[in-house]
């Protein structure tokens, strides 16, 4: 179901204390976030304004929210900022990628446990030599929550890039090219890079900052390795797999308060 509430708009993403749970799940998409809350028991729209569309639910009697990006790090960092504001806690990346390992079937799911800092947004709180590293926790969550499911799954370090064309290993427009990209893709697979994306390095390097969890968990849309591309799917078994590990997360969370 989808209720709008009439409020007055509180910075970019036009939440108010008290409108978002303290798990916050992260999708770029908007059109994602009423797709990912179906897995739930209940929600409610919080907002929409620009490429932040908010809901608000429970999944297992768990409050959880689930707030999109947009694309890239800029956006993904107002979002960060502004829900950590509200009293998020535990944020989790849940998109698409693109796959750097050949063993890496299309539909299968990606939990980064950390990010090459490739986007400039994370260059801006922190040196690079700071890690932009997954927190423990929501990695354990991730893979119990895809375990109990019994979905095909990956454990990496993902490169989040800025560009998507160029800089992602596409030329530009008629061709554009400069030498050194041409042996970008070419680097992370020789590195073990398990894939692409662009949010993850500035969501991790922000949490960990601020003293806050973060995780990231995306299913292969395609394959650079294999050659193999689809349009991005299984987004209901992404948010099943994803609320299940904020389920997993809050009822360790309480055994810890214990």
């Amino acid at each position: 179901m989808s209720k709008t509430k009439n409020k007055k708009q509180k910075f970019h993403i036009a939440c108010q204390k008290g409108d978002l749970a303290k798990f916050l799940l992260l999708p770029g998409d908007p059109d994602r976030v009423s797709k990912i809350a179906k897995a739930w028991d209940s929600y409610h729209e919080i907002a929409r304004t620009r490429e932040f569309h908010s809901v608000t639910g429970k999944y297992k009697n768990t409050p959880i929210s689930c707030l999109s990006t947009g694309i890239g790090a800029p956006s993904t960092a107002i979002a960060v900022e502004e829900a950590a504001r509200l009293g998020v806690k535990t944020f989790i990346r849940t998109g698409s990628t693109g796959a750097l390992l050949a063993k890496m079937k299309i539909g299968d799911f990606i939990i980064n446990t950390g990010a090459m800092r490739l986007e400039g947004v994370s260059k801006s709180y922190v040196r690079v030599e700071y890690p932009a590293i997954a927190n423990y926790e929501v990695v354990l969550a991730l893979i119990e929550a895809c375990e109990k499911f019994h979905y095909r799954y990956h454990l990496g370090i993902t490169a989040s890039i800025d560009s998507f064309y160029v800089g992602g290993g596409y030329p530009g427009f008629q061709g554009y090219n400069q030498s050194h990209f041409k042996h970008f893709l070419h680097d992370l697979i020789a590195a073990k890079v398990a894939n692409i994306e662009m949010e993850s390095a500035t969501i991790f390097t922000i949490a960990s900052l601020y003293g806050l969890r973060a995780g990231s968990i995306c299913v292969v849309s395609d394959n650079f390795v294999t050659k193999r591309f689809r349009k991005m799917g299984r987004e209901s078994d992404l948010a099943k797999v994803a609320s299940e590990a904020v389920y997993i997360l809050s009822q360790r969370d309480k055994l810890k308060n214990k």
